[in-house]
């Protein structure tokens, strides 16, 4: 017979409790959101907010899970964006795409007027810089989110993003994450064999990120620092959280979602700038190699890296007393072997099916913010140890200061770009 593993026992009472208190929390829902959740009749309203190929493809995959979903409201920090999403989405989806010139927004505060346009379901995907006080505004305002990952990208924006997902429990809203593997039914039933031993007791595992740098956009004339960062977000660490938090968080995931959502207590690591341009490409780091190390002595080797004309492979390795699983090519090897040969889903399309089927009432209400929180502190962490050099706890991540906030919000609000080096920058604790 199998021993039974420790954390399995705490993953059943955590579970046991957080249905329990779902229940409770239905029952205090406010009339009007129980006859969304109930099926009511009438179209399920929702509004995005951040209309890039992310935001446009998640209003895809959100009108894809139902012909009662209809987007009414967009916004964006640009007004090109707004134009492109209202043409392509428009085109695409006429019947479900009803967004007016007056529920058509752009600036800083777009995010407010989106959750205030009388919408059921908010998707966020902007840059990740600006999720917490989404999030915070669509928990206030009483709707159900769909989250683009990561959640934050810094630890006060993570602290904010934990206690709106539990005011969302006790509000009784929905509320899934963009961490997309967790809804691919191959990479569950892979996960699910190897939680139920199929490769032993867990070893170390490996996680390969390895791909090419993403677009450049250039600097026009005249534009504002501001401006120009917030175009070109994905190269400024305050807005993106840097590749390996914006990126890589998905293969960090996995690591967490294979150990029951239980953080790492350690990490180290190295990292640097080999490719990048100091002119256009803002101030993350091109590659990194970070170890976690967890309670139970089991290890992550983490790498990434963005080069052009390289060796690219994204994998999820895990070594165990008796096999070897293949994440993404959902296998496995060694005494038990097993490879997945069910009907595929499309995991952005499912991410989308599933929450608006709890918001139906379809099935039991959905809160991903206990993983998409921690997954997210521990990509902070592992930016900050190759950033500083040093080595950091969990603990020591997850209770530091650190805001990456500029203060203000306008095209004028002065902004900086520093490359950070080990050694010198040291990371904040508390």
């Amino acid at each position: 017979m199998a021993q039974t593993n420790p954390t399995d026992r705490r993953q059943f009472l955590q579970t046991t409790l957080a249905t329990a208190a779902a229940t409770a929390a239905a029952a205090a829902v406010p009339s009007s959101a129980r006859a969304v959740q109930a099926g009511g009749s009438g179209a399920i309203r929702v509004g995005l907010v951040g209309c890039g190929g992310r935001g446009n493809g998640a209003a895809i995959n959100a009108m894809n899970a139902g012909k009662d979903v209809q987007i009414v409201a967009i916004g964006d920090l640009f007004e090109d964006s707004i134009k492109v999403a209202r043409q392509s989405l428009g085109k695409r989806n006429p019947d479900q795409f009803k967004v007016d010139d007056d529920h058509a927004f752009v600036g800083f505060d777009c995010y407010e007027k989106v959750i205030n346009s009388d919408i059921d379901v908010v998707l966020l995907a902007s840059p990740p810089h600006y999720r917490p006080a989404q999030i915070e505004a669509a928990v206030a305002a009483g709707k159900h989110i769909f989250a683009e990952k990561p959640i934050a990208t810094d630890v006060a924006g993570v602290r904010r993003v934990m206690k709106a997902c539990e005011e969302a429990d006790a509000k009784g809203l929905n509320v899934v994450s963009g961490l997309c593997w967790r809804y691919d039914q191959a990479v569950r039933e892979t996960m699910g064999k190897i939680h139920d031993g199929a490769i032993g007791n867990v070893i170390s595992t490996q996680a390969n990120y390895l791909t090419s740098p993403v677009w450049i956009r250039p600097r026009q004339p005249g534009e504002s620092e501001m401006r120009y960062q917030c175009r070109n977000w994905y190269y400024f660490t305050w807005l993106s959280g840097d590749h390996y938090v914006e990126q890589f968080i998905h293969s960090l995931d996995k690591a967490m979602w294979l150990r029951h959502d239980e953080p790492p207590v350690k990490a180290y690591g190295l990292g640097g700038r080999q490719t990048r341009s100091e002119a256009t490409q803002g101030n993350i780091y091109d590659h990194f190699a970070v170890i976690y190390e967890w309670a139970d002595g089991s290890k992550t080797h983490a790498y990434t890296r963005q080069f052009n004309g390289s060796f690219n492979q994204t994998e999820d390795f895990i070594y165990g007393t008796k096999g070897k699983a293949l994440v993404l090519a959902n296998q496995i090897e060694g005494e038990n072997p097993w490879k997945f040969g069910g009907e595929s889903v499309n995991m952005y399309d499912q991410e989308h099916v599933e929450l608006f089927q709890a918001v139906r009432g379809e099935r039991p209400r959905i809160n991903n913010g206990t993983y998409m929180c921690r997954s997210t502190m521990m990509a902070i962490m592992g930016r900050e140890v190759c950033y500083s050099g040093e080595v950091l706890t969990y603990d020591q991540v997850a209770n530091s200061p650190q805001d990456l906030s500029p203060g203000s919000y306008s095209w004028e609000t002065p902004v900086t770009a520093e490359v950070l080096s080990p050694g010198k920058y040291k990371f904040p604790v508390a």
